[in-house]
């Protein structure tokens, strides 16, 4: 198991937009394909920063999950150029990391 932390870059003055437009729209969209999301975040030291996390079980998990999401036609053709109007896309920045043995979130 892994979590992928993603760091986004709203536009600048538009990530209050942004976080309603992921809590409206992306957030249901991508768990109702079977995407577990276990954290939504406000950078509080930067007024356009934002974070989340996604967990997946293995490789295959994170592959399949990822071609339900960003291979369907609502996310090509409505949720993804939404997205990429709202966010500096080149500052994306995606961590995958493994809990520790003492981690409460194995």
């Amino acid at each position: 198991m892994y979590y992928e932390i993603r760091r986004y870059q709203a536009q600048p003055g538009r990530r209050e937009e942004w976080v309603h437009y992921m809590e409206d729209v992306v957030l249901p969209f991508q768990t109702s394909l079977g995407m577990d999301v276990t954290a939504s975040f406000v950078d509080v030291q930067d007024e356009d920063g934002y974070v989340w996390i996604r967990r997946f079980e293995n490789a295959s998990h994170s592959e399949a999950l990822y071609a339900a999401v960003y291979d369907h036609d609502r996310w090509k053709n409505e949720i993804g150029p939404v997205v990429h109007g709202l966010l500096i896309p080149e500052k994306t920045v995606v961590t995958r990391v493994a809990p520790t043995s003492a981690s409460p979130l194995r």
